[in-house]
């Protein structure tokens, strides 16, 4: 015997949320996150009104990063050096992929600092999977 009730799959057996609410929650997660796709797009085909945070370690940002991409790791977010960007400046943070939460952690640190941020989902390994290309080196 199922689960679920006749009729329903695991899918259904909860009811999806009525659209005024799911409208909500989607918009929400929109003002948190973009994608590569839409990072690469912004970088590639106009003047980009964000600045694109790296906020891994060195070593990680020799091994590979992405062009464009201003080095900041997430332990040195401090107002000091976000001195030269006005108070408005969107940032957008990435780290390794899914698996790490140092963009997590940067997001909050510029959250808390009172600057608009959002979160590219994927990180590095989100980039490389669309089959954009990364720079190596300290470029």
């Amino acid at each position: 015997m199922s689960d679920t009730q006749a009729g329903t799959t695991l899918v259904s057996h909860t009811p999806a949320a009525d659209t005024e609410a799911a409208a909500s929650h989607f918009r929400s997660l929109l003002s948190l996150e973009t994608d590569c796709w839409d990072v690469h797009q912004s970088l590639t085909s106009t003047n980009p009104d964000f600045v694109l945070l790296d906020v891994r370690g060195r070593d990680s940002w020799d091994a590979g990063h992405i062009e464009g991409a201003i080095h900041l790791p997430h332990i040195n977010i401090t107002e000091q050096n976000l001195a030269p960007y006005s108070h408005d400046t969107l940032f957008v943070v990435y780290c390794a992929g899914p698996h790490c939460n140092g963009a997590d952690k940067a997001a909050l640190k510029l959250a808390e600092l009172g600057r608009p941020v959002k979160k590219m989902l994927g990180g590095i390994q989100g980039w490389s999977d669309e089959g954009f290309q990364l720079l190596s080196g300290s470029h």
